[in-house]
């Protein structure tokens, strides 16, 4: 199974679909939050071809998403270069997932100011540890491999960070692969977390950095850190670099902490 198979009832025609291949990807009783949000990012380039490359999304989790659903999508805006687009899965007749997409045509640069390079660089995937999945959701052990990227006896404090790449490269376009890629770790307070409980992403929102990236090897070094934890919530920066250490996704999300 590929995420091509995942993304294969999706054809840019409003109205139901039914995701048959959504097993491996399922969170629980839901999509997995990177893989609904490339549903809802599909629909909007299958619905609009020629669109610019995409800029930003803002994506909020509103209810499970399963196999049977329906697709939306509508042009909110379109100007001279950029257009904004809002795609949707509905599930039992309710919004499941609203999506909010900024794409924008490139321009001749008038500020040049690249992003930092990660703090505490691990090195090159292959000089990490594989990380075993017996902890992880059945998800990530069917589609993801991983490795650290955090040293094991160090203070992470209440960050999460892995090497991480799809099993099967899924041929899928540089954009694409950032969007089911960038909220593949658990959040950063599950490490600040007292006891165990359930967790959950409430939205997501995130810039692309760029737009043709293609990691050597497919590899991704993805790290989510809370940058506030109280009253059941937690605020979260969500970041990913390429192996060769440049950032080319930078977000923050909302996570529901349960328990």
């Amino acid at each position: 199974m590929t995420i091509a198979s995942l993304l294969e009832p999706v054809t840019g025609q409003p109205g139901p679909a039914r995701l048959a291949h959504a097993q491996d990807w399922l969170q629980g009783r839901t999509l997995y939050g990177g893989a609904s949000a490339l549903v809802a990012y599909t629909m909007a380039t299958r619905a609009f071809t020629g669109l610019p490359p995409l800029r930003a999304g803002q994506v909020a989790f509103v209810a499970p998403v399963g196999e049977e659903i329906s697709l939306s999508a509508e042009i909110v805006r379109q100007g001279r270069n950029v257009t904004q687009v809002r795609s949707e899965i509905h599930s039992d007749g309710k919004v499941a997932l609203s999506a909010f997409w900024l794409f924008g045509e490139g321009r001749e640069p008038n500020a040049v100011h690249p992003a930092a390079p990660p703090e505490s660089w691990p090195g090159a995937p292959e000089d990490n540890e594989v990380v075993t999945h017996s902890f992880a959701p059945s998800f990530v052990a069917k589609n993801f491999e991983l490795r650290y990227g955090q040293p094991k006896g160090d203070d992470r404090g209440a960050t999460v960070r892995r090497w991480a790449r799809l099993i099967e490269e899924h041929d899928l376009d540089p954009v694409s692969k950032l969007v089911l890629m960038g909220d593949v770790m658990p959040p950063g307070a599950m490490r600040a977390m007292q006891r165990t409980g359930p967790i959950s992403s409430v939205n997501w929102s995130f810039n692309v950095l760029d737009t043709e990236s293609r990691s050597p090897g497919g590899w991704y070094l993805a790290e989510n850190a809370s940058q506030h934890a109280d009253g059941g919530y937690s605020s979260e920066r969500l970041r990913l670099w390429d192996a060769d250490g440049k950032q080319v996704l930078d977000g923050i999300q909302c996570v529901a902490v349960f328990g």
